[in-house]
């Protein structure tokens, strides 16, 4: 077998394993989780919450959502039989600790994001570099409807003084940084739009920013540099107040 060959057989081999470690969570009962409960004492199960707090609270300060997969095989491990118990306190430590939210942003894939529930606009401001490079791509997309072509997108940014075809002093590689990491945060969905030639791809808002960012200040943000009322767009105005009341809800 080449060298090639084994590597994707050990890939897809970990991949399953994944999978059944997810597999045994969903098919945990209620009296089976009882039982196992019984084997753990309070401490260790503490110690255990502890944990996958901390494990979470890594890997969100890369943005890299959170699968459940990976909470049971790398933190849970024996404990898995108690994983709701367990998830069930991370949760309330996240609220009442730190004052954030945890949600499962992919209820197929068991997918999970942080939320800071404290600050008066959820998620993004444009203060940092990438995040305001991120807080534009977010407007122009949320602007035209929801999905645009990707040559929009460059078009906008080349105006505003950052040409993807080259390598900026702050981004670095501003195509990948959108393409590939700010996809991978789960903030936007890069697309192939099916028959065409040549091929062309679309964004598309992220989970994640679905679950973090506010419709609403957005507008506002595009609404201050056009110098005109949000309500001048009044689908757009209608949507983010939806949102904004949705969220309230929540």
């Amino acid at each position: 077998m080449s060298q090639r060959k084994k590597s994707q057989s050990k890939r897809l081999m970990h991949e399953d394993d994944d999978d059944d470690e997810d597999v045994t969570v969903s098919q945990t009962t209620s009296s089976q989780a009882q039982r196992a409960r019984e084997n753990f004492t309070s401490d260790q199960i503490d110690r255990k919450v502890a944990e996958v707090v901390q494990f979470i609270l890594v890997k969100d300060q890369k943005k890299i959502p959170i699968r459940r997969a990976d909470i049971v095989k790398h933190v849970m491990k024996e404990y898995k039989p108690i994983y709701s118990e367990v998830i069930n306190r991370v949760c309330r430590t996240f609220d009442q600790v730190f004052g954030l939210k945890l949600m499962e942003i992919d209820p197929k894939n068991h997918i999970y994001i942080l939320i800071n529930k404290l600050e008066s606009v959820p998620g993004m401001c444009p203060g940092k570099p990438k995040t305001g490079l991120l807080f534009v791509i977010l407007s122009v997309i949320f602007m035209k409807g929801g999905v645009v072509k990707e040559n929009l997108v460059w078009n906008t940014l080349k105006k505003l003084g950052v040409d993807a075809g080259e390598k900026h002093e702050e981004f670095g590689d501003v195509k990948k940084v959108v393409t590939e990491e700010f996809v991978r945060q789960k903030y936007l969905e890069y697309v192939k739009i099916p028959h065409t030639e040549p091929v062309e791809f679309e964004f598309r808002w992220g989970l994640r920013a679905e679950n973090e960012t506010s419709k609403l200040k957005l507008l506002e943000f595009v609404a201050e540099l056009h110098d005109q009322d949000p309500q001048s767009w009044s689908q757009q105005f209608r949507e983010a107040n939806a949102a904004a009341e949705s969220n309230q809800r929540s």
